[in-house]
């Protein structure tokens, strides 16, 4: 097969393939408001190469997902082992070691908290798994009047239209609001925005208070609160204070609602511990995984729930069943890359080594505390973000070109830039993304 030109791919790239989450004209136009599309022809380590000989250093882990950098050669020979003993087999009246021990060592990691694994290929999935089952808990206990979610302001769980209940961003919710069954925002605990003689835990309490406050007017009806625990990543790396997560606990405790714990994008080591929730020292009663469970490698996604839970379910009535598949719901091969994950995890103290990381990437973007336009310069475990001051419509595209044309993968959403790298960046590769965020900054701005 002839390798074709950068070129050639985007022509047909164009004409073929309807990408995701983008205005496809932008695609194709010029000048400020485009928005560059790039071949790539291949992955190592944490550079994207073209196919005309350019790379890119991944700054974003390809949308959150990779991990361990590309074509990783532990998790590519895991893989190809698998390969040669099972690729797939529904999970419907059948099982395979890759997904049961998968499923056995997430339970340990909870301290055997979350005892049950159920599987599905994508995120937005398993939100719509981790709803559905409080709804039908609810239904199969005998309360089907808790039948109602909360969500923070500014949350997002996916795209799909069960999980647009939960995400409340204007763009991905109002063009399908018709469609999409509402549920109730409640205060978040962004640490921004603190008052002047508030920290960072004062609005969480204040938030808390809020929850509450929602939570008795429902009067009951309230089947759960789902939270991005710590960071709402799409909502521009909100962050917050742990103590939001403690008083969430109690309070759904209280007031008899499930916590659910999105952690498909923050959870696998990326706040600094491998769950999120950990650093409130609390467990939910539903948690989501997905991205970079499998390492990036393949589509997967697992929600794990107390046994409470899954005991509801279990009868002889199959309508009291979960009801609810996917076609490759428990694949071997994802769950074999994603067991493999886990092991680089443990073989590399992994989480360790992020704290040093951590460190380097602060250090790297500090200069940018000084910039006139950038407000709250931010950092939990492996996500640094700062937020821009400025009106320019096409702000986040311009600094998305000039740091393409550093060599470097950075993609804001709206004002807030972040860096989200690969676990096994290197301190060169870390002086890159300093320099380059603050150089794409200089020209993005240039005449706005």
């Amino acid at each position: 097969m002839t390798t074709p030109d950068n070129q050639t791919l985007l022509t047909r790239s164009l004409a073929a393939v309807w990408h995701p989450c983008t205005q496809m004209q932008h695609h194709a136009a010029h000048g400020a408001m485009s928005l560059p599309l790039i071949p790539i022809l291949r992955g190592e380590g944490a550079w994207l190469h073209d196919f005309d000989g350019n790379r890119y250093l991944d700054g974003i882990s390809s949308w959150w997902t990779n991990l361990f950098g590309h074509a990783n050669p532990r998790i590519n020979a895991a893989l190809k082992t698998q390969l040669e003993t099972l690729e797939h087999v529904m999970l419907a009246g059948f099982t395979h070691q890759p997904v049961v021990e998968l499923s056995e060592r997430l339970s340990d990691l909870t301290g055997g908290a979350l005892g049950h694994a159920f599987y599905a290929s994508d995120g937005a999935s398993a939100t719509e798994i981790a709803l559905k089952m409080s709804f039908h808990y609810w239904q199969n206990r005998g309360e089907p009047q808790k039948n109602r979610f909360l969500c923070l302001e500014g949350s997002y769980h996916g795209e799909t239209v069960g999980a647009l209940a939960v995400t409340d961003v204007a763009l991905f919710r109002d063009a399908y609001a018709p469609l999409v069954r509402q549920s109730a925002t409640v205060m978040s605990p962004d640490a921004r925005q603190a008052r002047s003689d508030e920290t960072a835990i004062d609005v969480a309490r204040r938030a808390a208070a809020a929850l509450e406050t929602r939570l008795q007017a429902e009067d009951g009806r309230i089947a759960a609160l789902i939270v991005e625990p710590l960071v709402q990543c799409a909502a521009g790396m909100v962050m917050y204070d742990p103590e939001y997560l403690r008083l969430a606990r109690a309070l759904c405790d209280r007031y008899g609602a499930h916590l659910i714990c999105d952690e498909i994008a923050v959870g696998c080591g990326r706040t600094g511990t491998f769950f999120a929730h950990e650093q409130a020292g609390i467990r939910p009663d539903l948690l989501c995984l997905s991205k970079g469970i499998s390492g990036g490698y393949l589509p997967l996604s697992i929600v794990l729930c107390r046994d409470e839970i899954y005991a509801a379910f279990y009868d002889a009535d199959i309508t009291r069943g979960f009801l609810h598949s996917h076609s490759y719901t428990g694949n071997p091969l994802a769950c074999r890359a994603a067991l493999t994950t886990l092991d680089i995890f443990k073989e590399d103290d992994v989480l360790a080594r992020n704290q040093i990381r951590a460190k380097k990437l602060r250090a790297a973007l500090e200069p940018l505390r000084q910039h006139p336009q950038v407000r709250h310069l931010r950092g939990q475990g492996m996500i640094l973000a700062f937020d821009v001051k400025t009106d320019d419509p096409a702000f986040s595209r311009r600094y998305y070109r000039a740091a393409l044309n550093r060599q470097t993968l950075l993609r804001p959403i709206g004002n807030t830039v972040y860096l989200m790298p690969p676990y096994m960046i290197e301190d060169a590769e870390i002086e890159q993304l300093g320099s380059v965020a603050q150089e794409a900054l200089a020209e993005a701005l240039t005449g706005c």
